[in-house]
């Protein structure tokens, strides 16, 4: 079973420039990604896809396969994973001939992991073959039950959604709602062949493993670089 792990982290971040190699207690963001791929026991291989030396620099510094340096084309603001992971996967199958069972998705810029998060992620999918993928997900802090569309603020409002039986959500307490779960970007599974031959990201049958609230940290300024490093000196995370 070849297990890969992606780690994509372009050079490119306008709200917090080198974010991905800014340290975070004493070590480059994106060596966590590294470090918890490393740590798997499951995990097979692990490379980062950049578009930047100085992340392909560091990236090897900590362990991580840096086999190609990602087209530009491929690191906009507006790329998507599925053009990332396309292009990984036909350079490495076209390059080293090399073709993964499943892919893991470590993004840098979500470095808060328990430890043996990543294992159990990849048994759940493993043990259940009909899964295409799986997610990170945590409780919603605002239900979407409460929420409204707007065309024109000087017409009425329509509500997000419904719920059967209850005409108007928006007014019951949200513990007569129904729980409502936000993906975060801590880590996804995802069996190859949904990305090469369904041409999806995530397919269908995609699996939750639910973490608590205090886990969904993504780095995107100063403030969450310090959330981040205090949960991860006080819980069980990966840490160096």
């Amino acid at each position: 079973m070849k297990i890969l792990a992606i780690i994509p982290a372009r050079g490119g971040s306008k709200g917090l420039p080198g974010k991905n190699v800014r340290p975070l207690l004493n070590h480059p963001l994106i060596a966590y990604s590294i470090l918890a791929a490393k740590q798997s026991s499951l995990i097979t291989r692990t490379i980062v896809t950049t578009d930047d030396e100085k992340i392909a620099s560091v990236a090897k510094q900590y362990g991580a396969e840096v086999p190609f340096i990602r087209p530009a084309e491929y690191a906009q603001d507006l790329s998507t994973d599925f053009e990332t992971f396309t292009h990984a996967l036909n350079w490495l199958e076209e390059n080293e001939n090399y073709v993964p069972d499943y892919l893991v998705q470590l993004r840098p810029t979500s470095p808060v992991r328990l430890s043996g998060m990543i294992d159990e992620c990849i048994t759940k999918v493993l043990n259940y073959p009909n899964a295409h993928s799986l997610r990170i997900v945590t409780e919603a802090p605002v239900t979407p039950y409460k929420m409204w569309q707007i065309k024109d603020e000087h017409q009425p409002m329509k509500p997000l959604l419904t719920v059967d039986g209850i005409d108007e959500p928006y007014n019951m307490p949200r513990q007569q709602l129904p729980k409502v779960y936000w993906q975060i970007g801590t880590l996804d599974v995802i069996k190859t062949s949904v990305i090469t031959h369904d041409k999806k990201m995530s397919g269908q049958n995609i699996l939750p493993h639910i973490v608590p609230n205090y886990l969904a940290v993504d780095i995107d300024d100063i403030s969450s670089f310090d959330k981040a490093a205090a949960v991860i000196q006080q819980y069980n995370c990966i840490k160096f």
